[in-house]
């Protein structure tokens, strides 16, 4: 339901775009976060149980926040995050760049001192030996393909809506209907398939997401859309929900429980940092294309078909690592058989 939360917002987001409170134009969209977070913090505490008490530590039992490695590690994702965000619009300046390699520096640097916290025994705030987890490295490999051709393709989609269709906000969000409803029911009712099953539904899911992602190109090459655009917006929920949800859980299936914070930790780090880097390259290339002559529907069409096509192949590349994280479920489960 984490995932299908973000296409659910793209609905909402439209309604209370086109809802314009008070006057506020867009600005709901973003000041709805401060009462769920405000929710959140008055409900974590009573929903969530505490960590139980480590040996060798006083006091409540609880990790020690590694404050040098969040100084190391904040910046380090800002310096490459925020020059994707803005780099195309202001014309890839020598700066944006630059932010970009001091920023992999820094995770270099990041990742150095968190062994060395590790080797001392003290808590780093990630301990990188969880990457050897059997199945964790295949299942962030499989997130990041997946994961980041979703925020692309959220993005472009809106994009070709809104200014190629010059379709409203509402109407827009509405258009996410098949994609929504079929990713929420299906990454919902996966488990109740048969167990013998669940390895395979990453792989297969991925295999869906790109030939849909090969039906939206098709579909919206002229320009429209129509039964095969909605069509191809459901298989891309189905497939979405085949792979979202499981692999999140299976990426941790070889992780023991003394590494179970770690490793959560940074599946969730990599899931939304994948989104984010799939909104700037692929907006960078559906926005390069766009740049075509002649009608807007047309052209924003043909932009999209030529980047559902792209995404289409990332979900291809994909498989590689899914199948290795199915292999790794599946010798997991061979014992308990």
């Amino acid at each position: 339901m984490l995932a299908t939360g973000a296409v659910a917002g793209v609905i909402l987001g439209g309604v209370l775009v086109s809802a314009d409170l008070l006057g506020a134009g867009w600005r709901p969209v973003f000041l709805i976060n401060v009462p769920l977070g405000v929710l959140l913090t008055v409900l974590v505490p009573r929903v969530v149980p505490a960590d139980p008490p480590r040996a060798g530590h006083t006091g409540p039992g609880q990790r020690r926040l590694d404050l040098r490695g969040l100084a190391i590690a904040a910046p380090a994702v800002c310096l490459i995050v925020l020059p994707l965000v803005l780099g195309r619009e202001l014309g890839w300046p020598a700066w944006t760049l630059g932010c970009v390699a001091a920023g992999l520096l820094l995770a270099g640097a990041f990742a150095a001192f968190e062994r060395a916290v590790a080797a001392r025994g003290g808590d780093p705030l990630l301990n990188l030996g969880v990457l050897r987890a059997p199945g964790l490295a295949a299942g962030l490999a499989t997130l990041l393909a997946v994961m980041a051709g979703y925020g692309g393709l959220l993005f472009v989609f809106t994009l070709h809506l809104q200014a190629g269709l010059g379709q409203s906000a509402l109407r827009a969000g509405l258009s996410y209907v098949p994609l929504a409803g079929m990713f929420g029911l299906v990454g919902y009712f996966w488990r109740r398939l048969p167990a013998r099953v669940h390895p395979v539904l990453v792989p297969a899911g991925l295999a869906l997401v790109a030939v849909a992602y090969l039906g939206i190109a098709v579909a919206v090459r002229g320009g429209g859309g129509g039964a095969l655009l909605w069509l191809a917006l459901a298989v891309a929920g189905v497939g979405l929900g085949l792979t979202i949800s499981p692999v999140l859980t299976q990426s941790l299936v070889g992780v023991p429980l003394s590494q179970a914070a770690d490793a959560s930790g940074l599946v969730a780090t990599a899931a939304q940092l994948s989104q984010v880097i799939g909104v700037a390259a692929v907006g960078t290339v559906y926005l390069s294309l766009a740049q075509r002559t002649g009608p807007p529907a047309v052209v924003s069409g043909k932009a999209l078909a030529d980047t559902a096509t792209l995404l289409a192949l990332l979900a291809g590349i994909g498989l590689v690592p899914a199948v290795a994280l199915a292999r790794t479920v599946l010798r997991t489960a061979g014992p308990r058989r």
